[in-house]
């Protein structure tokens, strides 16, 4: 994911709003004692996450990989007032970080934890979303989308982590594409051509596909 220089990324984060206290302890933890810190959104992209979040007040988030919580965080930011955001995941050895953070954050009552499989657990989320963050198993993408699109405000928006994949979309001539890589290329191309959206593929981080359905 190292596209820019240490010394450019250093200035771009200079250059951008701080984490809160409660988003530096989490970020701070997740590197100190979770397996592959990597997948944590971090400060850059979770001001951005913020950000849209802030532009597009919803009403109703989907968020599917929660992780640590670190971008739930960054997402709830936005709410609208009486709003909630819904955040799934499967890994139930995260389940006390992540819910001390949302605690500590304020959001406990603003922020839905569910642990189980999301394809199952989407299916009984009955009310519409404005924003819905996909960054889970990349196999599944795909599948995600189907079931997400369907339950997706006219207007909302929809955005994929890591659809650059480490820059493995763009692969060396003869090289082998891993099943991973490959679920990514038919992503992001799918969406390119699913005339139900406009879309715009960021280069922030690992990759940000933003997506508003029309």
């Amino acid at each position: 994911m190292d596209f820019f220089s240490p010394e450019l990324e250093a200035y771009v984060t200079r250059h951008t709003t701080p984490e809160s206290e409660v988003l530096r302890k989490l970020n701070r933890e997740t590197h100190a004692k979770i397996l592959m810190p990597r997948m944590l959104s971090g400060h850059l992209q979770g001001r951005v996450l913020a950000m849209i979040s802030h532009m597009i007040k919803p009403q109703q988030i989907l968020e599917i990989g929660t992780y640590t919580g670190y971008s739930a965080l960054c997402l709830a930011e936005g709410l609208a007032p009486g709003g909630n955001l819904h955040t799934i995941d499967i890994n139930e050895e995260l389940e006390d970080l992540v819910r001390q953070h949302i605690a500590e954050a304020g959001f406990t009552d603003r922020i839905k934890y569910y642990l189980g499989n999301a394809m199952n657990i989407i299916t009984t989320l009955k009310m519409q979303f404005d924003l819905v963050f996909i960054d889970a198993d990349k196999i599944n993408y795909s599948l995600y989308y189907d079931l997400v699109i369907q339950k997706t405000a006219p207007g909302g928006f929809i955005l994929a982590d890591n659809v650059l994949w480490s820059g493995k979309v763009v692969p060396e001539a003869g090289k082998k594409i891993d099943k991973d890589t490959q679920a990514i290329l038919d992503f992001n191309q799918k969406i390119q051509q699913d005339e139900r959206v406009e879309n715009v593929l960021l280069p922030l981080r690992d990759g940000l596909l933003l997506m508003r359905k029309i």
